[in-house]
């Protein structure tokens, strides 16, 4: 199984991206739990709620893993969780980085900041949106991860996006 995670801040079009990629490999694509969970709680986190956001993550992406998805579309994953709960706590839990040394090889595919910021109910930075993104680049670059930037309209970023997914699923 090839598992395939969109990356990056706020409104990067990682969803539409997801469900675009999910489209043309007939897949469903892991959702960001993040959403349900933020929803749960009515918008209100600490630090006390990264770990149950990280975990409900790995098991949609587990359940995704189990019906025999291949690729494995992730509408973000476990590093969102790492990014925000340091910018957010000051801090992210251990047991995040135990959990993100147990995933299998992936691609990262980190969505650009070259689209327009909208206003969701849950996002709250446009105007630091370059901040974020480079909070993710420097997380993916501390974890070793190597990294993919798609950019442009979702036709240049489906055509990039298919082409790489493509390369990996030929070498498995």
């Amino acid at each position: 199984m090839l598992r395939v995670v969109l990356s990056g801040s706020e409104c990067t079009g990682k969803s539409t991206l997801a469900a675009t990629l999910a489209a043309h490999y007939g897949v469903e694509p892991v959702p960001e739990y993040l959403r349900e969970y933020f929803a749960l709680k009515n918008g209100i986190l600490t630090i006390d709620d990264a770990v149950p956001i990280a975990e409900g993550q790995l098991r949609l992406e587990s359940e995704a893993a189990a019906r025999g998805f291949n690729p494995l579309i992730c509408d973000t994953d476990i590093v969102s969780s790492m990014v925000y709960a340091k910018h957010y706590f000051g801090r992210c839990p251990p047991l995040l980085n135990d959990r993100f040394n147990q995933l299998p090889p992936s691609i990262y595919l980190l969505c650009d900041i070259d689209i327009e910021w909208q206003a969701d109910g849950q996002r709250d930075m446009p105007e630091g949106r370059e901040y974020m993104q480079n909070l993710f680049i420097k997380e993916l670059r501390e974890l070793n991860v190597s990294f993919h930037s798609i950019k442009g309209d979702i036709g240049s970023r489906t055509a990039e996006a298919t082409r790489l997914i493509n390369a990996a699923l030929s070498k498995s």
